[in-house]
């Protein structure tokens, strides 16, 4: 059974009609990759999936383990473990990360009806999840992404994703704007997430990201719906032949 399934999704943003009949399933255990040009509806995409306010669904339905994700609240689609990995990382000036790293797990955790992470264990886990990704702990005491780099943004995103353990991970043109040392870093955390009880949707333009997080499936999203689909070797061809065709096609 997929964990993620969407079928016929319609949605429109200010009026405009943007995904026109979106079908896709990720199983579980799997990494899923969406490319396309831009404005094929790939952000729009994962804004309705995690709940955006402004994304109006229109049509069609989303079910993560066969419960209907569009009738849940953003806040409770992300107890479920839905997680979304932003193009542009938020700032929060004035909140330490490790401060919004915690409630947010803690807030999760509650809504689960699971007991509160104490002070200690929380900590013990942030400190070797940090390392992992060669963040310096003493970034965490600093207000979340405020003064931080393209690298260092992305690097806390995934620094989240490993400390919340989400079991469906949205990963939006995670790779803008990162150096190629940034890349791989970032890219080594997200593989060290894959398991056979969680799965992926990555975004993307490009295939240097998929070099580093190999997709199982890939993706053509153009014209607000999946054209093709295939294995790795269709984001070569795409990265060789690049989107006409598919633009076409989706016409």
């Amino acid at each position: 059974m997929s964990m993620l399934k969407v079928e016929n999704l319609h949605a429109t943003v200010d009026g405009k009609k943007i995904l026109k009949g979106l079908t896709l399933e990720v199983p579980a255990g799997e990494v899923h990759a969406i490319m396309g040009p831009n404005g094929a509806g790939k952000s729009t995409l994962s804004y309705v999936l995690t709940g955006r306010a402004g994304y109006e669904v229109t049509g069609g339905t989303a079910t993560l383990d066969g419960e209907d994700l569009l009738a849940l609240a953003p806040n409770e689609r992300a107890a479920r473990g839905v997680f979304l990995s932003f193009q542009y990382p938020l700032e929060i000036p004035g909140v330490p990360a490790l401060t919004f790293i915690r409630t947010a797990l803690n807030a999760q955790r509650r809504a689960r009806g699971e007991d509160e992470i104490a002070a200690p264990a929380f900590l013990k886990l942030a400190r070797e999840k940090a390392a992992a990704l060669k963040i310096d702990f003493e970034m965490l005491k600093r207000a979340l992404n405020v003064g931080f780099s393209g690298g260092e943004k992305k690097r806390m995103e995934i620094l989240q994703m490993a400390m919340l353990s989400p079991r469906f991970l949205i990963l939006d043109e995670t790779d803008s704007g990162l150096d190629i040392d940034a890349l791989r870093i970032v890219s080594e955390g997200v593989n060290a997430l894959r398991s056979p009880d969680r799965a992926m949707l990555v975004i993307t333009h490009y295939q240097r990201l998929l070099d580093y997080i190999k997709p199982d499936r890939v993706h053509v999203l153009a014209g607000g719906r999946i054209v093709a689909s295939g294995g790795p070797e269709l984001a070569l061809e795409l990265e060789a032949g690049g989107y006409e065709r598919y633009e076409k096609a989706a016409a």
